[in-house]
């Protein structure tokens, strides 16, 4: 029988994620030591209540309030408390000692990240994050290693499972936000207060993890735009789906071009986006995530699966856990993030997107033409213009084109005293794009704007 050496582990928390992490290395000690060399012993896990009711029956004799301890008896800690504090000094604390750190809290680095990788480079230990963002995928190793020799130019990515869930329900089953969101919280996707997923928070925080990985710049979490779902409505989702899109909320890191200073930047923005069905982030149903990464060298790659669950979660963690017990085994520093570009992060005006806006107006003579002026007025080029029609005539009126909106037609000659325009445009600096939608709504011909949306994926 092959003796191992042991790694100490410690866990902080015992949540979802964090009781299946202690299961699985309570069950499978055998089959870890076999791939390690080593055999991880867990030392125990840190919780705020030791009596608190968990889904996963574990040794009441591994539970302690004292979390200090046991890092400072550790070799590799594990922290899934979630949150900023106390986990931040508690991260710190485990670095200086020399431990490895496996965690999965976003939060934390997305507002700290600098700082605790400089500790781990201090020490020469290792912050190893793969559950950090998209759940069970494994993005995170693939933009660190496997593309490092690669230059990535751009990331779409469904990083939240709970919004994707929620749009699928009203692209799919013809529901409203608020049934969905319902929906979502009784199965567990969605919390008693779900602001962190709805308003884009939680995608903003892994966007900016994403964005300093792949562009290997520090991306702070306040430089990154960020626009929840909360004004997204049935008819938005009904109107895609019959232009043969689907509405998704995007974390897009990109690299672009200062027009300014004609010097290279990043951006990095979360939002509501049209993109279309045939896009493979358009397949991705229910609370799956996915990430598609373009680089200059390997092309299009795509990253698909859970994005969440205590299992598939634990699963990543685990990933993380073996690594670093390998490195402990076979010896030598942590290695460094590679954050040192210094590449500048762009403001969103700085973005070059697509529009598509839909106008209630006036129905009369002149109308299109008032609206091109300010388009024109704008800088923006219009590429499609759809019109609603009125009862007495049959299946919808398309005219594509500046020239064909300056002619100054009515809308459609009816009776009717408004109709709907949907203006489809081509590519502009976003600093323009908002500004003709604000000169749109101050015009004395159009009566409302009720939808903006950015187009993506082209």
């Amino acid at each position: 029988m092959i003796e191992y050496r042991n790694l100490r582990v410690a866990l902080l928390g015992a949540g979802s994620v964090g009781s299946q992490v202690a299961r699985l290395l309570l069950s499978q000690g055998d089959e870890f030591a076999s791939r390690i060399g080593a055999r991880l012993e867990l030392v125990g896990i840190a919780v705020r209540d030791v009596d608190a009711p968990r889904d996963v029956e574990l040794p009441r004799e591994l539970f302690t309030t004292d979390a200090s301890s046991l890092i400072l008896g550790a070799d590799i800690v594990v922290e899934l408390m979630g949150g900023v504090e106390p986990a931040r000094g508690y991260v710190l604390e485990a670095l200086n000692s020399g431990a490895d750190v496996i965690t999965a809290n976003k939060a934390l680095l997305a507002t700290h990240g600098p700082e605790l990788f400089e500790a781990a480079e201090q020490v020469g230990a290792q912050l190893y994050y793969e559950a950090a963002v998209a759940g069970a995928i494994p993005i995170i190793r693939p933009l660190r290693d496997s593309l490092a020799g690669d230059r990535i130019n751009r990331i779409l990515g469904i990083v939240n499972g709970t919004t994707n869930f929620v749009l699928d329900r009203m692209d799919v089953n013809g529901e409203t936000l608020q049934d969905a969101l319902a929906t979502a919280t009784d199965r567990g996707y969605a919390e008693a207060d779900p602001t962190a997923d709805i308003g884009g928070y939680d995608a903003a925080q892994k966007a900016a993890i994403l964005a300093s990985l792949a562009f290997h710049t520090t991306v702070p979490l306040d430089r990154v735009y960020r626009e929840g779902i909360t004004s997204v409505d049935k008819a938005q989702v009904d109107a895609a789906r019959e232009a043969g899109a689907v509405i998704k909320l995007l974390a897009i890191c990109e690299r672009l071009t200062d027009p300014e200073t004609g010097e290279e930047g990043v951006s990095a923005r979360v939002y509501p986006a049209l993109i279309s069905r045939e896009h493979p982030l358009a397949a991705v149903h229910g609370a799956h995530n996915a990430v598609f990464v373009q680089s200059a060298a390997a092309g299009d790659l795509m990253f698909y699966g859970a994005g969440a669950g205590g299992v598939e979660t634990a699963s990543a963690v685990l990933g993380d856990v073996v690594s670093a017990a390998r490195r402990h085994v076979v010896g030598g520093p942590g290695v460094a993030e590679s954050t040192h570009a210094g590449i500048p992060v762009l403001d969103i005006g700085r973005v070059v997107t697509r529009y598509q806006i839909t106008l209630d107006v006036e129905d009369q003579p002149g109308v299109l033409a008032a609206v091109a002026r300010i388009l024109s007025d704008g800088g923006v080029s219009v590429e499609t213009v759809q019109q609603s029609v009125p009862s007495s005539h049959t299946g919808p009126v398309v005219i594509a084109g500046n020239a064909d909106l300056a002619a100054g037609l009515p809308i459609h000659g009816g009776a009717t005293p408004t109709a709907t325009l949907v203006i489809g445009t081509h590519e502009a600096e976003e600093a323009a794009l908002a500004a003709t939608v604000e000169a749109l709504a101050a015009s004395d011909v159009v009566i409302a704007i009720s939808s903006v949306l950015r187009v993506e994926g082209s």
